[in-house]
């Protein structure tokens, strides 16, 4: 017995969208990774601050709802890329907290600079209301290699 080629073709499944849209979910995962990175990277190079060690430190992965606060080895404050007074960041903490209560504070101070201006930040936070904050480290073991 012999088949039609007619109803072979027929059955044939065109594969060319398939293929179109996998190269198209490659492209956006890898272009969205790369983003990741950029972003990560732009977050370290803020302040060229080394942080202190500690013995039991936790990654620190910022989420949308922190806001950190950095401080250079001069004792100067920033928020994001900005330098801030001191005024200024307790207006800013006092608004935040009023505006979105419960968001968590990371402060990023350098190891070189006196822990006097980590406190003061802690202090704000308090006078805030803001009892949700962290200072960030990092571990040992990284800070050895």
């Amino acid at each position: 017995m012999k088949f039609r080629s007619k109803n072979r073709e027929k059955r044939r499944i065109d594969m060319t969208p398939m293929i179109d849209c996998v190269f198209q979910l490659l492209l956006f995962f890898l272009v969205a990774s790369h983003f990741e990175e950029e972003a990560q990277s732009m977050e370290q190079s803020v302040l060229d601050s080394v942080l202190p060690e500690a013995a039991a430190a936790m990654p620190l992965v910022a989420q949308p709802q922190e806001i950190t606060i950095s401080i250079d080895m001069n004792g100067r404050f920033f928020l994001g890329r900005q330098q801030r007074s001191e005024i200024e960041l307790s207006d800013f903490l006092e608004r935040s907290q009023n505006n979105n209560p419960g968001r968590m504070v990371i402060i990023r101070g350098d190891e070189r600079a006196d822990w006097k201006y980590v406190a003061r930040v802690m202090s704000l936070c308090n006078k805030a209301n803001i009892t949700n904050y962290k200072v960030a480290v990092v571990p040992e073991a990284l800070a050895v290699q």
